[in-house]
């Protein structure tokens, strides 16, 4: 091999490893967006998680709606023990739920011992709840 040959070798050599790192320095860039973005969602979770644990000592109000209807005050003043008001559901219509008034979910009656519970059958989804605001 001449001195020529030699040289042009390690000239093909040394930009061939130019191009291995310029090849490797936005696999390098990428990884680290990846890892940037990776720690701002964790962030990101971690704040929400926090502020629902700030949340999850408030209490609300739960109530069950069996139905309603709407009476005029001479009827309410007539209504006396054995007296039957028809309401505006039918009977096994689920019940709506509501927490502090607003409407989150149905459900039945279920007994709970000697008690009265609710069963979950349907639950609001997030943008039904924001429509009830």
């Amino acid at each position: 091999m001449n001195a020529e040959t030699a040289e042009k070798e390690k000239n093909q050599t040394e930009e061939t490893k130019e191009e291995v790192k310029a090849s490797e320095a936005p696999v390098e860039n990428k990884d680290a967006n990846k890892d940037e973005e990776k720690a701002k969602s964790v962030d990101k979770n971690s704040a929400a998680v926090s502020n629902l644990r700030l949340l999850e000592n408030i209490e609300v109000k739960l109530t069950v709606e069996v139905g309603n209807t709407e009476v005029k005050i001479k009827d309410l003043l007539r209504l006396n023990e054995g007296s039957v008001v028809e309401l505006d559901r039918l009977a096994g219509d689920a019940l709506d739920i509501l927490a502090n008034g607003t409407k989150i979910a149905k459900g039945e009656v279920v007994m709970v011992g000697e008690k009265f519970g609710i069963r979950f059958t349907e639950v609001a989804t997030p943008e039904e709840l924001i429509e009830n605001l």
